[in-house]
């Protein structure tokens, strides 16, 4: 891990210039995105996917955890948000914090059995929760299992924004992104996040400062979890449906795929790699199964190639925080 992270660049002012300068770019180029006559459900999409690769980038690129079942949270928020919006008929606001909330308590309950373990073993539980949710969802009534559940209604977000319309859908989801994008930028800017890279780096030694290092990462792991369920909770309404693909082991292995690819432990680097494999998914659909060969390819070359990925390589080779 701390191979990735030799050539990080330090948190000075002029680092934290540099990645708000970055931030209002991003941000004006995809409000923009309506404009350009992009597709605005392959943009919404990333988006969504954009804020789980960065929720998860939040624990293993500053925490040092690897994750293989941040899936069941995403997945976990999609469910409770979609039966709270077709069948108790909750105005989307309501849903969404349904959705955040039912992540934000299966965090505190895999995080307090996952997080007392290291390494290889912490990863292995995190799968293992991740798989004992998924056949949970896949027998439980109000999932309708392989089904899913479906046609969920958009509805009026405060009784203003008519979630029915293509571009107030995708102003809402940028929205939702921007905040949890400039949320996670925070808690790595903090006192918080300097003693994550601490332990990420050598916690023995963040011990022998007099750190409690498990609360550290239990609430890194939670505050990870839960924001992966605001991405699931914005998903559904992007999808209009909540379904078993979302919980699946894959999924989590496509979260560390775009991890990887646009930069571990970079700010903007998730977003990047979300970017290029839901691209990846949508525009090389013709190629049927060979898109997973095609995936697995890029992702070997980038390991050969470029081991910091492609924000991380950026971010080297100018001397920037990105």
């Amino acid at each position: 891990m701390t191979t990735l992270t030799d050539d990080t660049i330090p948190a000075t002012p002029r680092a934290m210039r540099d990645e708000m300068i970055v931030f209002v770019v991003m941000a004006l180029l995809l409000a923009s995105v309506p404009f350009t006559g992009v597709y605005p459900f392959f943009v919404m999409q990333a988006l969504c996917f954009a804020l789980l690769a960065c929720a998860f980038n939040l624990l293993i690129g500053y925490g040092g955890l690897l994750s293989f079942g941040h899936a069941m949270f995403m997945g976990t928020a999609g469910y409770c948000s979609a039966h709270a919006l077709k069948v108790w008929a909750l105005p989307p606001e309501l849903g969404i914090l349904v959705g955040i909330a039912a992540a934000f308590g299966l965090s505190l309950i895999t995080g307090y059995i996952s997080i007392r373990r290291q390494g290889i073993y912490f990863s292995m539980i995190t799968l293992a929760l991740s798989q004992l949710l998924y056949f949970i969802y896949l027998q439980a009534p109000f999932t309708h299992g392989e089904d899913g559940i479906q046609g969920i209604p958009q509805g009026r977000m405060f009784g203003v924004l008519d979630l029915s319309k293509p571009t107030v859908l995708y102003y809402v989801v940028l929205v939702g992104f921007l905040a949890g994008f400039l949320l996670i930028f925070r808690i790595i800017n903090s006192p918080f996040g300097e003693v994550l890279k601490s332990i990420r780096e050598n916690e023995q030694r963040a011990i022998s400062l007099g750190y409690r290092t498990d609360q550290y990462k239990f609430l890194a792991f939670v505050l990870s979890g839960t924001l992966a369920g605001f991405a699931g909770a914005l998903k559904v309404f992007v999808a209009q449906n909540a379904s078993l693909t979302d919980v699946h082991w894959s999924m989590s292995g496509e979260v560390v795929l775009m991890t990887l690819v646009g930069g571990l432990g970079t700010i903007f680097g998730p977003v990047v790699g979300a970017f290029v494999i839901i691209a990846m998914q949508q525009y090389l659909a013709g190629f049927g199964q060979w898109v997973t060969v095609i995936q697995g390819s890029i992702f070997v070359i980038c390991v050969l190639t470029f081991r910091r990925g492609v924000i991380g390589e950026i971010a080297h080779y100018f001397r920037r925080s990105l």
